[in-house]
């Protein structure tokens, strides 16, 4: 099992450093066209597989795409971050080209490979591979709704004070601050329903909280998150190269599921070999079905800023 990742940023260093520490794959490709940069953060990191005890091999590569060749799962992180004020929106015009030339490149190499976009606008950016790739749709995802999911949790196991590991809860929609739809109605805590332990209003503000979550940490941070992301993309990952059926929001391409089409936007999906091996509708309240109707007309928006 060979994982190339593009970018060997924070997101894509933390990506590779979680996806090793697993201990699933045989070998990690780190990519990045910064000279040295990819091949100095792969040795660090090999530096911990003694510590940490993973045998998974790590390589870094300058901007050398003959070193990804035979990728089973690649996944893109590189473009522009996101620092504070700006809008995962406004990174389209530059970001675009990027994921545009890094997608066929690594074909040109993998053509068997499955693609994981993380790039923002990360929902127009799964579209636009989508466009000028003409890879089948199952093997082209989006990552954003795994960490919205996870944000979504994190902030419900604190509303609750309960153990994150007791909580359950998913995100669909856009992966942007006004996009995302976060399922409160149908979050649990040990399958009881939350609305059994808090109000509506803390419900409310943790739907809140959650679709700022990247903007609240860019501003703390100066520029966007990487552990989580990191975490978020080994994990789908992981459910592709062990065949695990485990089920995900990603962005996805839609073709009539959930009303919609020609877009992608996060819907639950199941996750195995084939990459997306299955959309998953789930009922969705009237509220629920107008915030995913306003989430897709924004994609659409900013998908319409696209030049193939």
């Amino acid at each position: 099992m060979k994982v190339t990742v593009v970018g060997a940023g924070a997101v894509g260093a933390s990506c590779a450093e979680y996806i090793a520490i697993k201990n699933f794959a045989s070998e990690v490709v780190l990519l990045d066209i910064k000279e040295g940069y990819a091949e100095g953060k792969a040795m660090d990191l090999m530096q911990t597989a003694s510590l940490n005890g993973f045998d998974t091999k790590i390589t870094g590569s300058t901007n050398d795409y003959t070193k990804t060749a035979n990728s089973d799962i690649c996944v893109i992180t590189s473009g522009i971050p996101r620092k504070p004020g700006m809008t995962r929106e406004e990174l389209i015009g530059i970001n675009a080209g990027i994921v545009k030339t890094v997608s066929a490149s690594l074909i040109e190499h993998s053509p068997n490979t499955i693609i994981i976009v993380v790039s923002n606008p990360m929902d127009t950016m799964t579209y636009l591979v989508h466009k000028t790739t003409g890879l089948p749709k199952n093997r082209i995802i989006g990552m954003g709704g795994a960490l919205d999911s996870a944000r979504f949790k994190y902030r419900l196991a604190e509303a609750l004070g309960a153990p994150i590991s007791d909580v359950d809860g998913m995100v669909i929609g856009g992966h942007s601050d006004k996009g995302m739809v976060p399922l409160t109605r149908l979050a649990t805590r040990n399958s009881v329903p939350v609305s059994e332990f808090i109000s509506e209003e803390r419900l409310t503000q943790v739907k809140e909280d959650t679709k700022v979550g990247g903007a609240t940490l860019t501003k703390l941070l100066g520029t966007s998150a990487w552990y989580a992301p990191g975490a978020a993309v080994s994990g789908l990952v992981q459910a592709i190269a062990c065949d695990q059926k485990k089920i995900y929001p990603c962005s996805a391409l839609l073709e009539g599921e959930f009303g919609l089409s020609d877009l992608c936007i996060g819907v639950p999906v199941v996750l195995g070999k084939n990459g997306i091996e299955k959309i998953v509708e789930i009922d969705l309240n009237d509220a629920e079905k107008a915030h995913m109707a306003e989430s897709a007309a924004g994609v659409s928006k900013t998908n319409g800023l696209l030049e193939f």
